[in-house]
């Protein structure tokens, strides 16, 4: 059984409830002006995580502060390229002012989804995480395209599962227009993280058993919920012997 794990939260997104959350997690993904945030949130969080010894990702998203990042929107693959880099380039220059490293990338909603099945839009992140010469890792999906093609160009990974979404069958969360996507009893998420860990399965919204690995659950911060969920998963991991690093 693993007994070591990373918690993380995607933050700087207009909720505010960082400071809540930075003690229960190990790892962020900071908004970077795709979907929400901007300069200021950058800061305010970044020294949040430095406060806290948060390891801090960029969370990247499609342009479009309306939907959230979370509809696809059709672009050319070299606009959406250049908006991704330009979005991790500017969490960049925030964290070398505040004497700080980025530890990894995330991208946000419908982004990362499409990442996870088509080769197109997965291609653009690999091509900016390569532009930058960033070394350091991007959290995917078990078993997704872009986890693959990752793997392929010599990108460290590290496999992320939801701690408070549902699954389909192919490992794809169910979206977020059904009424079983969120998870939001904090009992029922522990289960489903436990289980993930113990026997790297997971149980789909047709209560199937599918394999899954992951390194790091996610935890959104935007859910209403968010502090009490990360908090109580936190703690029950931690009684049950899995160590959040």
């Amino acid at each position: 059984m693993q007994t070591r794990l990373d918690i993380n939260a995607d933050i700087g997104e207009g909720i505010g409830n960082e400071s809540k959350l930075m003690p229960y997690i190990t790892s962020c993904n900071i908004a970077c002006g795709g979907h929400a945030g901007d300069l200021e949130s950058m800061i305010t969080v970044s020294r949040l995580a430095k406060k806290y010894g948060v390891k801090i990702g960029a969370h990247p998203s499609f342009p479009d502060k309306d939907n959230f990042g979370r509809k696809a929107i059709e672009m050319p693959c070299i606009a959406l390229y250049t908006s991704i880099k330009n979005q991790i380039k500017d969490l960049i220059r925030v964290l070398d002012e505040e004497h700080l490293r980025l530890h990894h990338v995330k991208p946000h909603g419908a982004l990362y989804n499409l990442a996870a099945v088509d080769e197109k839009i997965a291609q653009v992140i690999i091509e900016v995480m390569k532009a930058l010469m960033l070394r350091i890792r991007l959290y995917v999906p078990y078993n997704s395209v872009i986890a693959k093609m990752a793997i392929e160009n010599q990108i460290p990974i590290m496999y992320e599962a939801f701690a408070d979404r549902n699954y389909n069958s192919d490992l794809t969360l169910v979206s977020r227009t059904k009424a079983n996507a969120l998870i939001k009893d904090p009992d029922t998420m522990f289960d489903h993280v436990f289980n993930m860990i113990t026997d790297e399965k997971v149980k789909t919204a047709t209560g199937e058993y599918v394999h899954i690995k992951a390194d790091t659950f996610c935890v959104h911060g935007d859910s209403p919920d968010a502090y009490a969920l990360i908090s109580a998963l936190t703690n029950r991991l931690k009684s049950n012997g899995i160590q959040i690093i």
